[in-house]
Formats: structure tokens, C-alpha cells, sequence
């Protein structure tokens, strides 16, 4: 079915699908033995609360509607897009936390530097700021990551006991392999859907929409939720969904 998808889905999903074996590969263990070396300990500084310093949340399926049963204000598109189609409509994979008017941009659920919905916050919010994929240092050199923000917030070399440290590195595994299934199937949905539709990525128009967004601009956004997407407008920071849903195509 991939190898049927436009280019630039197609490339995308096989080099998604082989990260998530890489991660399935990585040993329990060893995560677990890291974990232990950094010894995080939270000081409930509320940075990683801030898209300053971290940001924008990502938000799985479960996270999302558990929100909107909680507050349905509190979500929005993410600020950065996956594609954008030849009529400057953008797509993207999935929702985030809104964030507070401001520089710092606080989560909205960011209360005197405590989470107001701390029993019912999103699964990244668990796990962080332990994390297990791969991405670029400052040099460009691809490895696998494992701690985000390290020695900019909270401490470190506090003692975590064995059955701790194995526990959240299991959720931390079982978390991005979430992350990266998600990512996996709203590709697939979204070539399936750009091919329906006589629909393609063109990079001149992504790059014209987000200087028209900077200038206040109004933007579609089309964000994709259980199978099919929910379509959005985006202009001067502010985010309203249009209350329309896209059929689900097969």
C-alpha cells in the first residue's frame, strides 16, 4: 500500500516504519540504566510548561479527547505543519496544548507554576523529560536521545531505585512507539487522501502560507483526529475550529 502513495508520503512512512523497529530493538535495560546515571529530580520550576523553553506539546488520540472532555478550549493546531497543498491548505498530524498570549507562551492549563489538570495530563507529560528517538545534535550527528533539556531545569544524580527507573523506561518505549505508529497512520490517511483528491505537497506554497500567517493572515489547517481530519482556521496567533469533519476516505 505504501509503495503506491505519492513520494513524499511513501518516503516518509518507510523511514518512520524502520524507526519504530529500531526503538522496539533498543533493550529496556540500558534505557533504564541511563535513567538511573542522570537522576532527574523535578523542582517544579514549570519550564517545561512554556513553549520558550520546550515547545509545543505533542498530543496523542487519548490525550486529545481526554482534554476536550476536560476543557475543549484548551487545544489548537501545533505552529509548525507537516504539508501544504497547491491551494495553501496545510495538513498536520495530530493536536497540542493551547498556549497562553505572551513571550514564554504557558501552557493553558499553567496555574501559579502548577498544572491544573496534573491527574489528567497528557501521556508526554508523564514521561518527560525522559525521551528514546533519534534526532540531530548541535554538530548534526543522528543518535538516539534519551533526556530532554539536560542540566537546563530541574536536578540531577538523585538516586532512582531499579524497579523505577525500569518502569518509566518502559513507558517512555511504549510512549514513542505511539508517538511514531500516530505519525505512521496519519501519513498513510494523508496520501490516501491527496491522491483522492488530485491533491500535492508543494513546498512554495507552505513557505508563501507561513509568511502570510506572520502577517496576519487567515490559514485552513486541516488536523488530523481518529482517522480523518477536523479542519481549523489559523490567523494572529488565534486558532478556531470550523466544526467541520472530513470523511473518512478508505
Amino acid at each position: 500500500m505504501t509503495a503506491l502513495l505519492p513520494k513524499s508520503f511513501s518516503t516518509r512512512i518507510a523511514n518512520r516504519i524502520q524507526e519504530r523497529e529500531a526503538l522496539r530493538c533498543y533493550p529496556v535495560a540500558k534505557l533504564a540504566v541511563i535513567l538511573q546515571e542522570v537522576g532527574f529530580s523535578c523542582t517544579l520550576c514549570a519550564r517545561c510548561c512554556t513553549r520558550a523553553f520546550n515547545g509545543h506539546v505533542l498530543l496523542l488520540e487519548e490525550d486529545t479527547e481526554r482534554i476536550r472532555s476536560i476543557d475543549p478550549s484548551g487545544l489548537e493546531p501545533p505552529p509548525e505543519y507537516d504539508f501544504c497543498d497547491q491551494h495553501g491548505i496545510f495538513y498536520v498530524s495530530g493536536f497540542t496544548i493551547r498556549a497562553r498570549p505572551g513571550g514564554e507562551g504557558s501552557c493553558h492549563f499553567l496555574e501559579s507554576r502548577r498544572c491544573r489538570i496534573y491527574d489528567a495530563r497528557p501521556w508526554i507529560c508523564r514521561v518527560y523529560p525522559y525521551m528514546l528517538h533519534r534526532e540531530p545534535d548541535g554538530d548534526g550527528v543522528v543518535d538516539w536521545r534519551q533526556i530532554s533539556g539536560l542540566d537546563q531545569h530541574g536536578e540531577y544524580h538523585s538516586c532512582i531505585p531499579d524497579e523505577t527507573s525500569h518502569r518509566i523506561a518502559h513507558d517512555v518505549k511504549a510512549f514513542e512507539e505511539a508517538v511514531l505508529t500516530h505519525e505512521i497512520s496519519f501519513l498513510e490517511y494523508s496520501g490516501r487522501y491527496f491522491q483522492a483528491n488530485g491533491l500535492r505537497h508543494v513546498r512554495k506554497r507552505y513557505d508563501d502560507g507561513i509568511r502570510a500567517l506572520g502577517r496576519g493572515a487567515a490559514v485552513t489547517v486541516m488536523v488530523y483526529h481518529k482517522g480523518s481530519f477536523e479542519e481549523w482556521i489559523v490567523q494572529g496567533g488565534e486558532s478556531t475550529p470550523e466544526g467541520k469533519k472530513i470523511k473518512k476516505i478508505n
